[in-house]
């Protein structure tokens, strides 16, 4: 895809953010024109893809239809220079918008979440929940994830996001805390968007997730909101900005660890491992080594470990991004080396214990082990059934597997795509 093409597909895509956005607000093209004191002309042409260069425009419409700036990669107001928040606008549009213009799929996600996830007033008649009705049910959507319970996920967070957002509607915005649970579902939202390979609308999340965590004001909450915008520049291959933001958002939050909460520990450890994944994907394995030596040493202060936790972060966490890293590195000895005393060990949380055996598949299968590869991602399958049959990625690995075996030496191979509905 020629630069050109690029840019116009980020420019449509910001466009069509504004016409959803005003749609659902339920006014018209004249009637937001009006409001911005422009002509209507104006916002059928930044609909339509056209003018969307200019910042000013931008966060005066913004402003008007409730849309997070980070969604079109502008900074928050208490910037004052302008050539950063040019900068920041461009290598967003770079690692960010332009990449919702790659198709990646039909998305296998309800249309609820989706919908929660656009820009638009809060429609109910139920009276807000309190604080910490809405934190305990935002604390058993974290479980869900982490128990890879993704169909009651997705159920869940819906009305969660929605609950939040009325609650912090009726603060009238004011409330720091309920921004950061808001964030928090946000992080989730994208999590499980990642899981069922939904990366456009992951995009629509991470937005959301890092304009609530800017509002929240707490150096977790944005660590996190970081942590999974990482996430979604390294599965769109933009590795470069990637690290980059893990280094610039450690750079202001590292050191002090025997200081610091378990809490902030947690979210700043898993940043730093989520930018080894990053590292890992480009290839850059003194990244990788850097990071995950950073992250090791933030270990040493804190020991997280539970579906029930408010994030998962121990030595253990670690360890099994050392596997993985390995693996996506093409050092499959190593991962396997790495992962044997894993295997041995307790891992409470059955989203990390399927994950060590399907990186443990990957591994067999980069040496032509498909028997060990199977039974590898037979156990993973018993840690967290929905982990191995609603994530593209693990699919399209049995398949591979199964594509490799032309001799049919491991007909189980054959049997468990169908069982998955694979295609070989």
């Amino acid at each position: 895809m020629s630069r050109t093409t690029k840019g116009h597909s980020a420019a449509s895509r910001i466009g069509e953010v504004i016409r959803r956005a005003r749609a659902l607000s339920g006014r018209s093209q004249a009637e937001v024109a009006s409001e911005l004191g422009y002509h209507q002309s104006k916002i059928s042409r930044l609909e339509n893809g056209k003018g969307t260069q200019d910042m000013v425009v931008l966060r005066a419409v913004a402003a008007v239809l409730d849309i997070p700036l980070a969604t079109f990669g502008l900074t928050p107001p208490t910037s004052t220079d302008s050539r950063k928040d040019d900068m920041h606008r461009r290598n967003f549009l770079a690692a960010g918008v332009v990449a919702l213009a790659v198709p990646a799929g039909p998305p296998s996600t309800g249309m609820e979440l989706i919908q929660e996830l656009l820009p638009g007033p809060v429609l109910t008649d139920r009276a807000p929940e309190p604080p910490a009705v809405l934190a305990a049910r935002l604390s058993q959507a974290r479980g869900h994830f982490y128990s890879c319970r993704y169909a009651e996920l997705e159920a869940a967070l819906p009305r969660l996001i929605g609950d939040l957002r009325q609650a912090q509607n009726a603060a009238r915005g004011d409330d720091r805390a309920l921004s950061g649970m808001l964030a928090t579902a946000y992080q989730t939202a994208v999590s499980l968007l990642l899981k069922l390979g939904d990366q456009g609308n992951a995009w629509l999340a991470v937005g959301r997730a890092m304009a609530e965590a800017e509002r929240s004001c707490d150096p977790v909450v944005m660590a996190s909101s970081v942590r999974v915008q990482v996430h979604v520049l390294a599965r769109d291959r933009h590795t470069g900005p990637a690290i980059s933001l893990v280094r610039h958002t450690a750079d202001q939050l590292a050191g002090g660890y025997d200081r610091r909460s378990p809490r902030y520990l947690a979210a700043f450890g898993l940043m730093l491992l989520r930018g080894v994944t990053a590292a890992s994907a480009g290839g850059d394995r003194a990244t990788t080594a850097e990071l995950l030596a950073e992250a090791q040493t933030v270990a040493r202060y804190v020991d997280l470990d539970g579906p029930d936790s408010w994030a998962n972060f121990s030595r253990t966490n670690v360890a099994l991004h050392a596997v993985s890293s390995a693996v996506v590195l093409g050092d499959a000895g190593v991962a396997l080396e790495t992962a044997q005393p894993l295997m041995r060990r307790r891992i409470p949380v059955p989203e990390r214990r399927a994950a060590l055996w399907v990186d443990a598949a990957r591994a067999y299968s980069q040496q032509g082990r498909l028997a060990e590869g199977y039974q590898a991602l037979r156990i993973a399958e018993s840690c967290a059934s929905e982990d191995i049959r609603r994530r593209p990625s693990v699919l399209e690995l049995v398949g591979d597997m199964a594509a490799r075996d032309r001799r049919g030496t491991v007909p189980e191979l054959r049997r468990f795509c169908q069982e998955l509905g694979v295609q070989i």
